[in-house]
């Protein structure tokens, strides 16, 4: 649904969203009753669950990456549970970085991977289960929140401060997947990325709520090698925009820009085009970690392409440097408590 996000959904709503409305109201009713009428299947391991409010990227693999590298630091060995959006796996699979290709199982999966075992599979009890047979003692879930098939012990939600939740309308008439109210009482906490002030409304709603709100920024880590650069930077993401804003942060002069669906898998004539805008301005070309893997692993990719590609690579940094250990210690107290009983 990601790739398929039409423009208006972030913009003021308009005739269109109101047409849609009808659609939404039955949506909404529908994914709002399961969230909050399910009673998911629960496994015998702490379960954290990263997830947003609505389609479109919000920063969830970053933030799922810097989870499990903070339990790791505790001692634990953690999993990631995904369904492998943009892939073609319908059943369980263990994700192989090393032999595992984008089309197969997924550019965030692959991602991830890098940083914890991570299991695809529709049926999100099976994954973790199979997660917990092979030593991991503690799920993250990437996505997930609102189809309610595995328990969560802690629903951390992440909104990115440029986009909000957009018109604030429900698919097929806006981005959000559940009504906001039915979200809000399933959520524990809310990480807002960026400085933006497109996510206030929401900050608020969920400060009324009595939710935890949490900070957080993401920082170029591949700086050097862009800064003082001229680029033609792209990127086939939930939000370009973002990715073309940290190449500036990172002190990279974008010549040219060219934005791509969410989860694109690239054509050898839109690569030929690429590298031929890049010699015609003598600039290099430049693109996210996500676009990278699936570049990298796709059949016949050029290889002088390649090694002319740099990657800017994102760490998510907290503004409180206590709050992943917070929520991880919250989450760990939650399973503590629901196992006694």
């Amino acid at each position: 649904m990601a790739s398929e996000a039409p423009p208006f959904w972030w913009e003021k709503p308009d005739w269109r969203a109101m047409t849609l409305a009808p659609l939404a109201w039955i949506y909404g009713t529908v994914a709002g009753r399961r969230l909050l009428k399910a009673e998911p299947p629960k496994v015998s391991a702490p379960v954290l669950c990263i997830g947003n409010f609505t389609v479109g990227g919000a920063g969830k693999t970053p933030t799922a990456i810097a989870f499990a590298k903070a339990v790791k630091n505790r001692g634990l060995r953690p999993g990631i549970v995904s369904r492998g959006y943009g892939g073609n796996y319908t059943g369980l699979h263990a994700v192989d970085p090393d032999h595992d290709s984008a089309r197969h199982v997924g550019d965030e999966p692959l991602l991830l991977a890098r940083h914890a075992p991570v299991t695809l599979c529709p049926n999100r009890r099976k994954a973790a289960m199979h997660l917990l047979q092979n030593g991991c003692n503690f799920i993250i879930m990437d996505d997930g929140f609102q189809s309610a098939r595995l328990h969560m012990d802690f629903a951390l939600l992440v909104v990115d401060s440029t986009r909000g939740i957009g018109n604030g309308r429900i698919i097929p008439a806006g981005p959000l997947r559940a009504p906001l109210t039915d979200q809000m009482r399933k959520t524990d906490a809310m990480l807002r990325i960026g400085k933006g002030a497109e996510a206030d409304f929401v900050v608020r709603q969920a400060s009324r709520a009595g939710r935890v709100i949490y900070e957080a920024q993401l920082a170029p880590t591949s700086a050097a090698k862009v800064a003082g650069r001229k680029w033609l930077a792209f990127a086939g993401i939930g939000n370009p925009d973002k990715f073309f804003a940290s190449v500036r942060q990172a002190g990279g002069e974008i010549a040219e820009t060219h934005a791509f669906p969410d989860h694109h898998n690239y054509q050898p004539e839109e690569i030929r085009q690429l590298v031929l805008t890049a010699d015609q301005h003598d600039i290099g070309l430049i693109t996210t970690a996500k676009d990278h893997v699936r570049l990298a692993t796709m059949i016949g990719a050029p290889k002088d392409f390649l090694r002319q590609l740099a990657v800017l690579d994102v760490d998510l940094q907290f503004e409180r440097k206590d709050a992943p250990d917070h929520i991880i210690e919250t989450t760990l107290d939650r399973f503590k408590m629901r196992s006694r009983k």
